[in-house]
């Protein structure tokens, strides 16, 4: 039987036989190409099915133009716009004036607003 010491010497002994020159540097590689293999592997055991849209929320859209026109403007102000455009969601409902197009909203005295793309 031996003592640790002597143990010890002799795993060492087998360890600088085994592995040489280029022993350790090959273990490194190849402990590093199998932890990213494995990484691989599990995202793509844990990969998702593509997301499909069946049907698009119109919601907003249908909401304000099933008011009663294609542009909108306040009672209170002086410019009119589009029902999607940010100053006219600001609007309150009870102050919303609305109108069939922008003919009829210029002819009622209202100009467009200039923070709304598309308006002339």
């Amino acid at each position: 039987m031996q003592s640790i010491p002597e143990m010890t010497g002799s795993i060492k002994g087998y360890v600088d036989k085994g592995t040489g020159e280029w022993g350790i540097p090959v273990i490194v590689i190849l402990v590093g190409i199998a932890s990213f293999g494995l990484g691989r592997l599990s995202t793509l055991e844990g990969s998702t099915s593509a997301v499909s849209v069946s049907s698009i929320p119109m919601q907003a859209a249908s909401a304000s133009l099933a008011v009663g026109g294609l542009v909108v403007a306040s009672r209170t102000g002086t410019a009119y716009h589009y029902p999607w455009c940010a100053g006219a969601t600001t609007i309150k409902e009870s102050n919303k004036v609305w109108f069939k197009d922008e003919e009829a909203a210029r002819k009622a005295g209202y100009t467009p607003a200039k923070n709304c793309r598309g308006l002339k």
